[in-house]
């Protein structure tokens, strides 16, 4: 098993970091609050007094941070200052592909491999160790880093070159953002047409307007699988979060000149949703806005 610095235990770090020590790991947990420290703890890792203590020795670092500004920081500042060179760096991070792409040529400047590897899943997959990778790095940096990663997640898959993964990643969550919020629609014109919602949902899911939105991650409480629905839009995937992720997809198109139409009125309905004080609320929990 390999020594391992993990910088960054909150909502999703905290149970990645966690699996790894399952799997037998010498974890050294970092993370600026003391109360994910003690959770760290608990699950087997070994609190770390700073992130550049914790990559000492490391074999391995992987980070789950905020924002591309605390990947560019933390990076910049400890772990391509402390770890060895021979440590595979891997950031699982959810940040601006230029941002992935500029770390990713310093870390290769230092003599560093580095993948940029998002997760989809949410927290409950985070904690099961059921997330799916998608990553972004040479073909020799992805198989290095692809251990590690099996040890937290049950997909893990090579999107391409430096930053292919965060890529993947706002193309995909733009994708969910936009079905989600058809899905809530549909549910709410099916409830005010006088459906019985069951009934829609099992039409629906076996019909051309199935998704995963639906199927797996039904917005209405008492339809389909348990999800955050079922306890009140608590839990899962907050909606400020999803809308983060949406404003990196229109970033990206804005950069690139695509075309975005539907992205683009996702986020100003996510947008909405977060200003009016939803901002923890699980992301289906927007079905509430839009029934009114």
């Amino acid at each position: 098993m390999a020594r391992i610095a993990f910088i960054g235990l909150g909502n999703m770090g905290g149970g990645m970091a966690a699996n790894l020590a399952k799997a037998g790991h010498d974890v050294r947990a970092f993370d600026l609050s003391e109360e994910a420290l003690a959770r760290a703890k608990k699950a087997g890792c070994l609190p770390a007094e700073s992130a550049a203590a914790a990559c000492e020795d490391a074999e391995a670092v992987v980070t789950m941070l905020p924002a591309g500004s605390h990947v560019e920081s933390v990076y910049g500042e400890s772990v391509l200052a402390t770890a060895p060179r021979a440590a595979i760096l891997i950031d699982c991070s959810t940040i601006p592909v230029a941002t992935a792409r500029t770390v990713a040529e310093r870390a290769a400047e230092k003599g560093f491999a580095m993948v940029d590897a998002p997760v989809s899943g949410g927290i409950a997959a985070a904690n099961a160790g059921t997330l799916t990778f998608m990553v972004g790095g040479s073909a020799d940096a992805f198989e290095r880093a692809k251990g590690y990663l099996d040890d937290m997640g049950k997909a893990v898959i090579h999107a391409g070159g430096a930053g292919a993964g965060q890529a993947a990643k706002i193309c995909n969550n733009m994708l969910l953002g936009a079905t989600m919020i058809a899905t809530c629609e549909s549910f709410a014109l099916a409830e005010k047409l006088g459906l019985d919602l069951q009934t829609f949902y099992d039409i629906a899911s076996q019909a051309s307007g199935q998704s995963w939105s639906m199927t797996s991650y039904c917005p209405v409480p008492g339809v389909g699988p348990e999800t955050p629905a079922d306890r009140d839009y608590q839990g899962g995937f907050a909606a400020a979060l999803m809308l983060k992720d949406l404003r990196l997809a229109m970033d990206a198109a804005a950069d690139t000149s695509a075309d975005t139409p539907m992205g683009a009125r996702a986020a100003e309905l996510y947008q909405r949703f977060v200003d009016g004080g939803d901002a923890a609320t699980d992301f289906s929990g927007i079905i509430r806005m839009l029934k009114g």
